[in-house]
């Protein structure tokens, strides 16, 4: 997994500020409006969590790439002859790997993001379930990652650019990525929102992004 063990570097660099946000999974999930025309964010979904210090971070959740995760880790044996693919997490250090997790149990070295939801930056963890009979299940590996600078995320938000509802795993690790925007922006326009599994911790997150 010598791929794998480089580009972990890209999740020590901004895991340690995120250590310092709650312990409760606090994520939430942005909608890009249709006004919100940048390339990198046009008609995407972001999962997204807020530290109590430096600014707001997330992935992208549905824009799979054209790598399939047996390329990336072509040391891995289960993952041959299989089609799952790499996603793009966002623009910020694309040439590392965010590794998002769904389990009961807390993995070691993982930040919670939502209920049963972890980013999770242990090598021999990754290492683990990547040899499973079904390697990919509840697992979802992004190139890169969404920042922003304290505040601004916040005037994109003021300047129509950003929808902000509640997150759900099952949007994350289920939903066809081909339908996730347009569900979510149409539930956004309608007032219908996903179940909530952002924990208690949602809310404060929305209230410091909009601080």
């Amino acid at each position: 997994m010598r791929y794998a063990l480089r580009v972990f570097l890209v999740l020590f660099s901004f895991a340690a500020p995120a250590r310092a946000a709650e312990e409760s999974a606090n994520a939430i999930f942005l909608v890009a409006s249709p006004v919100l025309l940048d390339r990198n964010f046009r008609e995407t979904v972001v999962l997204v969590t807020q530290p109590r210090e430096g600014g707001p971070w997330g992935v992208i959740i549905n824009r799979p790439l054209d790598h399939l995760l047996s390329e990336v880790f072509n040391d891995i044996e289960t993952l041959k002859d299989r089609k799952e693919v790499l996603y793009f997490g966002g623009p910020v250090a694309r040439d590392g790997l965010v590794f998002l997790v769904r389990t009961q149990q807390p993995p070691p070295r993982a930040l919670p993001v939502l209920r049963d939801v972890y980013v999770v930056s242990d090598v021999e963890y990754i290492e683990k379930l990547l040899q499973r009979p079904e390697p990919v299940r509840d697992l979802r590996v992004y190139s890169g990652y969404a920042g922003w600078a304290p505040g601004q995320l916040q005037h994109e938000i003021a300047r129509g650019g950003w929808v902000l509802m509640p997150a759900d795993a099952d949007m994350v690790f289920e939903g066809d990525p081909a339908r996730v925007w347009p569900e979510l922006i149409k539930r956004a326009t309608s007032g219908t929102t996903t179940k909530d599994e952002g924990g208690r911790g949602k809310d404060d997150v929305v209230s410091r992004i909009m601080d």
